[in-house]
């Protein structure tokens, strides 16, 4: 095995890296996330619901680079959470091979009870549920797209990779503020922000600790660009010529076409 390349868990990429480690070997490793997505007050509102929904719900959350903690500008919050409550009731929850289906199940029913243990959670540390917070009766691990508001940086919501479809939102004032919440955390795979104003999204992007960022839009990126995180999201890129070159082995070669030269 000349390289190991890992999609999975934190816990798990560090017994995988420790082992790589032990014997040199490359690794690619494209761990968790609790990634921020930030809303100003500027962003056009239809738009911004459009990208948390597409940060939080696609794969009914069950992807690592998901957005789940949502900052919306104070000023905008209500108009936010009203319309995304108005866009999420446009769900069809059903069986992923329909086409007309836009929202699927869980993975097991593992992972749904696991889910539902975070909305607990939520509820008995203070977050308040807008919509959702139930499965949903019938065949197969089905559960509603959920969101809580009144979130704070320490809930458990906020701190832990939950991998369902729960949406957290926090509000926030102004840039410097948000810049620091969005980076506590020992994560760094992906951000998010929307604006109208494009000298602050790439302020904003630059400030921000994570790999892969979003400037009015969110996970929608092409393979041909770079995927991956930094802190403990993991380790070199996927996707792009990038990644032929985190499995590509750099080699130098010298050769004189000349006499060699002698210092004696």
């Amino acid at each position: 095995v000349d390289k190991v390349s890992l999609t999975g868990s934190v816990p798990t990429g560090r017994k995988v890296y420790a082992s790589a480690a032990s014997q040199m070997k490359h690794v690619t490793m494209e761990l968790g996330g609790k990634s921020p997505l930030i809303i100003f007050d500027d962003a056009d509102l239809e738009n911004a619901v459009s990208g948390a929904i597409l940060a939080n719900f696609y794969s009914t959350g069950q992807i690592c680079s998901n957005g789940t903690r949502v900052f919306v500008q104070r000023k905008i919050q209500n108009a936010f959470l009203k319309r995304l409550v108005e866009r999420l009731g446009q769900a069809v929850i059903g069986d992923p091979q329909d086409e007309a289906t836009n929202f699927g199940p869980m993975v097991s029913q593992r992972q749904l009870d696991i889910v539902l243990e975070y909305f607990e959670k939520a509820k008995s540390e203070g977050a308040r549920l807008i919509t959702g917070g139930k499965p949903i009766a019938g065949d197969g691990f089905f559960i509603e797209p959920t969101v809580f508001a009144d979130v704070t940086d320490d809930m458990t919501i906020a701190c832990e990779e939950v991998f369902g479809p729960l949406m957290s939102v926090l509000t926030f004032d102004d840039e410097k503020e948000v810049i620091t919440r969005a980076n506590a955390t020992e994560f760094g795979l992906a951000a998010g922000v929307f604006t109208k104003d494009l000298s602050r999204g790439h302020r904003m992007v630059d400030a921000l600790d994570a790999g892969t960022c979003f400037i009015n839009s969110y996970n929608d990126a092409p393979v041909e660009v770079p995927f991956g995180g930094v802190k403990m999201s993991g380790v070199g890129r996927e996707n792009s010529k990038a990644a032929i070159t985190h499995y590509s082995q750099l080699k130098s070669v010298f050769v004189r076409m000349d006499d060699m030269e002698s210092p004696f």
